[in-house]
């Protein structure tokens, strides 16, 4: 399968722009490129499942993935969104470990691919990629305890706020009325990424709607007062909030 249509300038540029590619020259890049295969993968299929051999790593160049992962009780939690130029499976670098975590499609991806026999074949080359995986991994495995320290410890209305704050960083858009968080988002999403139900999330929601900190839609959500939304996510104190909790 080829990548042939998708400018490979553009290719570069998603590898420059990634932790594991840091402190390589574009000459080496070029040939790090050049190994690897491309994958398709259609909406709603999986690049890897949780608990899966950790056998490849991808940078998508179109699409997007939704990283989901099953917890010990058994609830599915959204850990992140990842769009075209990020990374996914680096975990793939080490030998012998298990996908952490679930990567699904939900929309229709193209993707860079290296397996574990290539990656392991560039690293012996460019070493500084070993050191970059390590590290990337490390703070992926970080991400992961803090988000599960998130879930048991914080109240849910400043775990829907962190959650919303990181989908700003990801994909938010500066608007005219605030900050649109730019891709489809529904509020089932939001349920899964901060381990409470639907029913909690529209609760909290439609207050913030009241109160004017936020506006959503269908599969949309403005933050219309970000500083407020801070205030939540860090616990500050303020006049008069709210006390939902789970």
């Amino acid at each position: 399968m080829s990548c042939q249509e998708f400018p490979s300038e553009e290719a570069l540029q998603y590898l420059q722009q990634l932790d594991f590619f840091r402190e390589l020259t574009p000459a080496d890049l070029t040939q790090i490129l050049r190994a690897a295969r491309c994958r398709r993968v259609p909406q709603g299929a999986f690049f890897f499942l949780q608990g899966e051999q950790a056998t490849t790593f991808y940078v998508l160049l179109q699409g997007r993935v939704k990283l989901t992962q099953i917890t010990p009780e058994g609830h599915q939690i959204l850990i992140r969104f990842v769009g075209a130029g990020g990374g996914i499976g680096v975990i793939a670098a080490l030998s012998r470990v298990e996908y952490p975590l679930s990567a699904q499609a939900i929309e229709p991806c193209i993707a860079l691919a290296w397996d574990g026999e290539t990656l392991a074949g560039l690293m012996r080359r460019y070493p500084v990629l070993a050191l970059n995986a390590l590290g990337l991994v490390s703070r992926r495995m970080q991400e992961l305890q803090d988000r599960l320290r998130e879930l048991m410890t914080e109240r849910v209305e400043r775990r829907i706020a962190r959650a919303l704050l990181r989908l700003v960083r990801q994909a938010g858009r500066r608007v005219e009325q605030g900050v649109l968080i730019d891709m489809a988002l529904s509020r089932q999403d939001l349920a899964e990424m901060t381990g409470t139900t639907l029913y909690t999330v529209s609760r909290v929601l439609s207050r913030w709607e009241q109160v004017g900190l936020i506006e959503s839609g269908r599969a949309r959500i403005l933050i219309r007062a970000p500083h407020e939304l801070v205030v939540i996510a860090e616990d500050l104190p303020v006049e008069s909030s709210s006390s939902d909790g789970e």
